[in-house]
């Protein structure tokens, strides 16, 4: 019930942040200190939160073979969840050619050169590099870069080397079991401070974007929602089928994390707690620790889809014709060049102009984009959370290790807990607050009928 209302108070901050972005622009864009406080708080969460969730979970397990397979599986589905969102981008960019007819009266000469520093930017790296950079120099650098990935490899084999030493690492692996608890603690204390940080968010980017922005860039902001919503609505919804759980009740359970996603536009804000979530859906805790950090490296479904789109839209708008198999192929460098590069800022339209850049385009397209980044950063950052949120049940349902027990009580519980406010707004003595309390303990299955 506490979740609920965070939930309104979140989408309270929400409609008066756009409120006063719109109404009190200079109010606005005074107000982005809130958002950067509540994202700092934030980060200081996440590097301890993730080692001992990572090293709790597969310390607790100690089996390698199994890790192996668990890895070698994870990174097959993010391929073709990836590829299909590649798929949908493209296919949507084609159908609806967002950048035919786009005037360009809202470029600036600002705009243009900060698109050609984005394609100066060296971010492009080889697979070889890629892994070669896996491996961390300094836990301590990694955890102040905030590099998950680095993060995750640590922890795996900080774990292994527990199990090693057998009875003499299980003090340690209680102190950092306790450790996990405290953190996750921790993130609850931390979210209450959520719905200032979204209003503050949401009160800058509306104050600095304006309101009217959205008819000027109509066509690509309709394009990119309506291919993230066919990519979730029917591809996720598929794979939520094909593993016997409905993707209502998981866009449900992660509606808060999805709501801090979307209004700060940032991943980080929301993987505390979506990490718990999943964990209480059932997902094993082995599993929420390496597939959901892991995941914003290599399965990042919203920016892929995102960048077919935008790249579409640049060759659209400097009436650039590219042949299939060479189309196909600069969307395949796309895919490749996005891995292992989270932290950069815009990544998205980084990657965007040092690809153009490299095959001989303009990158006009880019500029344009730059003016309403923030905006379609929302959609697709949001996408890239439910993604990992899937892909962790996807992965736990090929290691039997998904618990569809715990699911069915973690829906109970919702409807449950909506039953209960239905009847307090019709009578508020039916049921007193102590019988609420107490049937809430109990997982309320049995408590649905009275």
């Amino acid at each position: 019930m506490k979740t609920s209302k965070l939930t309104l108070l979140i989408f309270i901050g929400l409609v008066l942040g756009i409120f006063v972005g719109w109404k009190f622009p200079e109010i606005g864009r005074q107000l982005h200190p809130l958002a950067h406080i509540f994202l700092n708080m934030i980060k200081m969460i996440i590097a301890p939160l993730l080692f001992s969730v990572v090293v709790t979970g597969i310390a607790s397990h100690g089996n390698i073979k199994a890790l192996g397979k668990l890895g070698a599986k994870t990174l097959i589905y993010f391929a073709i969840a990836t590829s299909f969102a590649l798929v949908i981008g493209l296919s949507i960019g084609l159908i609806f050619q967002p950048g035919k007819g786009f005037g360009d009266s809202a470029i600036s000469q600002n705009m243009i050169q900060t698109a050609t520093n984005m394609a100066a930017q060296n971010v492009h790296e080889s697979i070889s590099d890629i892994f070669v950079n896996i491996v961390p120099t300094s836990i301590i650098e990694s955890m102040a870069h905030g590099n998950l990935l680095q993060i995750v490899v640590f922890s795996i084999f900080f774990a292994l080397a527990i199990c090693a030493a057998g009875e003499k690492g299980k003090p340690v692996l209680d102190c950092i079991s306790s450790l996990s608890e405290i953190m996750f603690k921790f993130t609850q204390i931390v979210m209450n401070f959520a719905p200032i940080g979204v209003f503050g968010a949401i009160a800058y980017t509306i104050a600095e974007s304006g309101l009217g922005i959205m008819i000027n860039y109509a066509k690509i902001i309709i394009a990119l929602y309506l291919a993230l919503f066919l990519f979730l609505f029917i591809i996720l919804n598929i794979v939520c089928r094909i593993v016997g759980i409905s993707v209502i009740s998981l866009l449900r359970a992660i509606r808060e994390p999805a709501l801090l996603a979307f209004t700060t536009s940032t991943s980080e804000a929301a993987l505390p707690q979506a990490m718990k979530i999943m964990e209480s859906f059932g997902v094993s805790k082995n599993i929420v620790g390496f597939v959901m950090p892991t995941g914003y490296t290599f399965n990042l479904d919203g920016s892929t889809l995102y960048l077919a789109l935008a790249m579409l839209f640049s060759l659209q708008i400097a009436d650039i014709h590219v042949e299939p198999i060479k189309l196909l192929f600069i969307m395949g460098t796309l895919m490749l060049t996005s891995k292992g590069i989270a932290g950069v800022p815009r990544v998205a339209l980084v990657i965007l102009a040092g690809t153009l850049s490299s095959f001989g385009y303009p990158i006009l397209g880019v500029a344009i984009l730059l003016g309403v980044d923030q905006i379609l950063d929302m959609g697709r950052t949001t996408v890239n959370l439910i993604g990992n949120c899937i892909a962790t049940v996807v992965v736990a349902r090929w290691e039997n290790e998904f618990n569809y027990t715990k699911m069915e009580e973690f829906n109970n519980l919702y409807t449950y807990e909506k039953n209960i406010e239905k009847l307090k707004s019709y009578n508020n003595e039916f049921i007193s607050p102590v019988n609420i309390e107490e049937h809430s303990e109990h997982g309320c299955v049995e408590n649905n009928e009275s």
